[in-house]
């Protein structure tokens, strides 16, 4: 009888923007209508599978506050709204963002949704989102608004759900009632994932383990030297990172939070991306963890020997993957079992182009012939063959969403006479070789390149670096509920997730976003700590793919009138201009009519620096309602330039940076600025201390109180150089 130890890994990182409680991007809340209920909702009509699913925590605060009706996300809310009534920016975010799903799985096989993507095409993929919607009619958009969430509904409740297969079969023509039927689908779902979970605990179907809280990887919190141990000659973030308490904390955190969801401690962890080291075995086991797991490489570089693989794909040294083992101190000690890499990916990756019936025997024969491996080279002992993987992307791309591939391979194997699938901890328990060290690395590549290997990382974990010192030293006299908010701030930056999509490893539709929280959240330590947020955080830290340029640079010297109003077309002509820019997930724009930048016009003369800020409402009104604006100059250093109102009209200030801890507000007579329809600035270069060839870079920023609403450019900054005499001969064009 060979032993089967499945785990699937549910994870997605916190989205959620502390400061504005908005939810950037809305992958929790549509996995939870499909893979988080349907995947457990499943074992239902298979009783004698045991399995492990690993749930981690920053998923489960998200997925609450969704089932609680708290969390909003702009897809949620532009899918809510009534079609008639999008404006044109809402219009061109769905057009953009609704059809993220497979498009082979999740939209051909439904004729309107592929005629709707298909339209988005035939307008034209090099137009904008705002020209390609101009495409779409209010029924389009409508019908959109219903397929974008009702081709996430799992194939499981749409069995047994007559409301929605009625949706199914409408398949155009949906109207604002059918929103609402869908909406309640949606909350009923939500409500129904986490006491699923506990139906099967308790009926002692699953284990439920977890990972540190915001997911982490726990070896390089610990320290990020660790990495030189694979790539010796590896260029290193500029100083190390290394707060072991940190990692201690995000255990704890989740030890706690699993125990007051589910009723019960938690006895296993997956660690982060499997990622281990010696620093954090003793961690887990003093966190009260019987087991852990992680991938067969590492289980190669800890012992010396590497593992080899048959034409068929068998391992052949069988007798030392298949088993636990206990790894550690003696004194702090936990068990660990080794993933199957070849099978676990078999499922993720190969799998979802077979037949159901064909991949669920071909995997269910190779579990019968690692046993038999096993068995054969150690005399007749029982092996444990270890099966672990995401738990939910890997669906997408199979047929029914995997469904009938997952209802294949359970059958056969509670059926089996020679597999018996058990929880990671059955698997675990009576480990009998202990191993007092592990190699450092993870379940890909076996190591950590894809979180600290590239340039893009090194500058991601400075900023963690500067942002944990400066939580180190708070203000005094700071209130409590401040710093706690800046540590959990400090938490969910020392995530994986936005490292993973720096670098020239992975990326995805969605860089640019993750970038963004990633810096959001840093620079929400600082707020919270009452302290000058560093400029470079304002930046994006990608380098690999530059973001599109949006900027459109000066032609001509300018000098317009500052008076507050667009006085006439000619006084901007030849002035650069920034173009508004929205992308999926934007940090800003969710009720109606928010506030934000519509345009920044910038150029200049020999002696000074000429700015323009349209916002969607005029500025005059912006700043009455409790609104700012800002300058802010990362070249050169330490400098801003805003309006204050102190109760009469809006005057320009300048905001120089004293040390590193205050800004000092001096209001110079040379600046200019009038605000009325528009904002518009005259800055001397002399006030910047910029002289003929100097550098400038800037960006425009519109604050509410310490909350960022809006910033134009997003990604990089408005850049030029001083300009001398023969600026306009160089620029002219016939």
């Amino acid at each position: 009888m060979t032993r089967v130890a499945l785990l699937w890994h549910m994870h997605q990182p916190l989205y959620q923007d502390l400061l504005t409680g908005e939810h950037i991007l809305p992958w929790v809340r549509l996995h939870a209508l499909k893979d988080y209920w349907g995947m457990v909702a499943l074992l239902r009509e298979f009783p004698a599978i045991r399995l492990t699913f690993n749930l981690v925590p920053s998923m489960l605060v998200q997925l609450e506050a969704f089932a609680r009706d708290e969390a909003r996300d702009r897809h949620l809310e532009i899918g809510l709204k009534r079609a008639d009534l999008l404006t044109e920016d809402e219009r061109a975010f769905a057009v953009a963002n609704f059809f993220h799903a497979h498009g082979p799985r999740m939209i051909a096989p439904y004729p309107r949704y592929a005629e709707l993507l298909a339209q988005r095409d035939a307008a034209g993929s090099q137009l904008s989102a705002r020209s390609q919607s101009a495409h779409f009619s209010v029924d389009d958009l409508r019908d959109l608004q219903v397929w974008h969430k009702l081709a996430w509904i799992d194939p499981l409740y749409v069995a047994g759900d007559p409301k929605v297969r009625a949706l199914i079969t409408k398949d155009r023509g949906y109207s604002e009632d059918d929103k609402l039927v869908l909406r309640a689908v949606e909350l009923e779902l939500l409500t129904r994932v986490v006491p699923e979970y506990k139906a099967a605990l308790e009926r002692g179907q699953v284990e439920l383990s977890t990972s540190p809280f915001y997911h982490p990887i726990l070896p390089l919190l610990c320290d990020t030297d660790v990495y030189l141990r694979t790539h010796p000659q590896s260029r290193m973030p500029r100083e190390p990172f290394r707060h072991p308490e940190d990692a201690v904390e995000h255990l704890a955190r989740a030890v706690s939070y699993h125990e007051r969801l589910f009723g019960q401690r938690p006895v296993g962890v997956w660690p982060s991306e499997g990622s281990v080291s010696d620093a954090m075995v003793p961690l887990v086991a003093r966190s009260g963890f019987q087991w852990m797991a992680t991938d067969e490489e590492i289980l190669a570089r800890t012992t010396g020997h590497g593992f080899t693989r048959t034409g068929d794909g068998h391992v052949e040294q069988p007798e030392r993957l298949y088993r636990p083992y206990r790894i550690g101190p003696e004194d702090a000690s936990v068990t660990c079992g080794f993933r199957d890499h070849r099978l676990s990916d078999l499922i993720g990756f190969s799998y979802a182009g077979w037949s159901a019936d064909v991949a669920a025997d071909d995997f269910v024969q190779r579990l019968v012939e690692a046993g038999q491996r096993f068995s054969a080279a150690t005399g007749g002992a029982e092996g444990t063959v270890f099966v672990i993987l995401d738990g939910e992307n890997a669906w997408e791309h199979y047929e029914e969403q995997g469904r009938p591939f997952l209802r294949a391979l359970y059958g056969r194997l509670q059926s089996h006479p020679a597999l018996r699938t058990v929880t990671m901890a059955e698997a675990c328990a009576g480990a009998s070789e202990r191993l007092p060290s592990v190699f450092p690395g993870s379940w890909i590549n076996g190591d950590f390149y894809i979180w600290i290997g590239h340039p893009d990382d090194h500058r991601g974990w400075g900023q963690l670096v500067d942002a944990r010192r400066a939580l180190e030293s708070p203000p005094a006299g700071l209130l409590e509920a401040s710093m706690a908010r800046a540590r959990e701030e400090m938490l969910i930056a020392e995530g994986s997730d936005w490292f993973w999509w720096y670098g020239d490893d992975h990326s995805s539709e969605h860089d640019l976003e993750f970038d963004e929280l990633f810096r959001r959240h840093v620079r929400n330590v600082y707020r919270a700590l009452e302290k000058p947020i560093p400029e470079d955080l304002w930046v994006t830290n990608i380098t690999t793919a530059p973001p599109a340029a949006y900027i459109q640079r000066p032609t001509g010297f300018v000098r317009p009138i500052i008076d507050g109003e667009i006085t006439n077309y000619f006084e901007w002509v030849g002035a650069g201009s920034v173009e508004q820019t929205s992308v999926a997930g934007a940090m800003h724009q969710v009720a109606d009519r928010t506030p934000g930048i519509a345009a920044v016009e910038f150029g200049f003369d020999l002696e000074a620096l000429y700015v323009r800020v349209d916002a969607t409402l005029p500025v005059s009104e912006l700043l009455a309602g409790g609104y700012g604006l800002t300058l802010r100059f990362l070249k050169p250093v330490g400098l801003r330039v805003g309006l204050e109102t102190n109760g009469g009209p809006p005057v320009p200030v300048v905001y120089r940076k004293l040390g590193t801890e205050k800004w000092s507000q001096v209001q110079d007579p040379r600046l200019r600025g009038a605000v009325g329809r528009v904002a518009e600035f005259e800055i001397p270069f002399a006030v910047l201390g910029a002289a003929t060839g100097d550098g400038v870079a800037m960006f425009v920023t519109m604050t509410r109180g310490e909350a960022e609403m809006d910033r134009q450019p997003r990604h990089q900054a408005i850049e030029f150089d001083v300009p001398d005499h023969q600026f306009g001969s160089r620029t002219w064009t016939a």
